[in-house]
């Protein structure tokens, strides 16, 4: 097979999962800024999902958010799998959702009320409840929890809570299941959150065992976090579970992935194929809100924008970049990643897509296709998805 071959093949077996909460509407604190055509229920949030799929051909799963996806009982989750693969779609990661309730103004799984704990435990369990199922592989956990003030509660406490929590849900894992732990420097808590950071996170999966990992999310880091470094270092000790995609300006902005820094995708990108991390072991999701662009186009733009940063960590010379950094060359070494960057890799993802069967622009397929203007005279009535603000 030849190098080009070779690329080729890796970018149509590439498949990024999308977040069905990617769908509804979203917003800012201050307002959540509804659209015509926002899908009402699970089942309508799959039919667009569908649409992204069929015109880029990598995103075969949906990601789905509990209670946001909530349907009436584990029956109808079931049902919700079939009507997804009826559309050539799997539920993927189910999303637990442990800081929305009034309960939780002082944290979940580290309040320290013991009934707040157990309230918050028997919803991560429910998840994987639902995991059985949707036949989903992967239970998300991201916790809201910490302090805002110095004395507010037992830091080192709070992390006995936690893991008290972890171990439960970790214990009541099928065979086949994981568990993705997810890290966030900051906010909602601005003293201390909980599970701040990779090595936090990294710290309590190793405790629990090889069925738990660490989810990277590229938007909550401190400004100027080597995030390829952190993704380096998780993919060498195999516990790198998943990304969650999206771009910020300034804190966790949850916008359109590659939309602010390509190049920091890229190199991530580079540190997941130079590591073996292009593989089904690592879940390659979507965590965004479209607040004022048109939420389809949205995320099919950002589907192809991990699949150019995909394509130009593949064409990166490996030979040429191995033998400059044994030389010790720092300038060459440096210009065959430039090299790989800096390459237009539009036309060959054209490419790929027209031997897939699709039309080469899927922007432009999905515009001509009619669905967006089918979805906005159709979608009359009922409640839109989405959050409050």
């Amino acid at each position: 097979m030849t190098a080009v071959a070779a690329v080729k093949a890796a970018l149509r077996s590439q498949a990024i999962e999308t977040p069905s909460w990617a769908y509804g509407n979203s917003g800012t604190r201050f307002k959540v800024f509804a659209q015509p055509g926002v899908p009402r229920t699970p089942w309508e949030k799959l039919d667009d999902a569908a649409r992204v799929h069929e015109h880029t051909g990598v995103a075969p799963t949906v990601a789905l958010h509990i209670p946001w996806d909530r349907v009436e009982d584990l029956e109808g989750y079931a049902e919700l799998s079939e009507y997804a693969q009826e559309r050539g779609l799997r539920l993927g990661v189910i999303n637990s959702n442990v800081f929305q309730d009034e309960d939780y103004k002082l944290g979940s799984v580290c309040h320290p009320d013991p009934a707040v704990r157990r309230k918050a435990l028997g919803h991560l369990l429910e998840c994987v409840d639902i995991m059985d199922a949707t036949g989903s592989r992967d239970l998300k956990l991201w916790f809201s929890d910490g302090t805002n003030y110095p004395g507010q509660d037992d830091i080192r406490t709070r992390q006995d809570r936690l893991s008290e929590a972890l171990h439960a849900v970790y214990e009541r894992l099928g065979t086949d299941q994981r568990m993705l732990l997810e890290y966030k420097l900051f906010e909602p808590a601005f003293y201390a959150t909980d599970v701040p950071d990779w090595g936090t996170a990294y710290a309590h999966c190793l405790k629990l065992g090889p069925q738990a990992k660490v989810v990277v999310d590229t938007g909550h880091h401190a400004p100027g976090t080597n995030i390829e470094f952190i993704v380096a270092l998780l993919l060498r000790e195999q516990k790198l579970g998943a990304f969650d995609f999206n771009s910020r300006f300034y804190a966790d902005d949850d916008l359109m992935a590659g939309a602010a820094d390509p190049f920091q995708l890229f190199r991530i990108m580079y540190e997941v194929v130079r590591g073996g991390g292009l593989t089904s072991e690592v879940a390659f999701m979507l965590d965004q809100c479209h607040n004022i662009e048109a939420k389809i186009p949205a995320i099919i733009r950002s589907v192809m924008n991990v699949q150019e940063a995909t394509a130009k960590a593949l064409l990166v010379d490996g030979d040429a970049l191995h033998a400059a950094q044994s030389e010790g060359d720092v300038l060459a070494a440096n210009a065959v990643l430039m090299d790989a960057y800096n390459t237009d890799v539009r036309p060959l993802l054209a490419q790929v897509r027209e031997e897939m069967g699709l039309a080469p622009d899927p922007v432009a397929a999905y515009k001509a296709s009619g669905w967006a203007e089918k979805i906005v005279a159709e979608r009359v009535g009922g409640t839109q998805a989405g959050w409050g603000a």
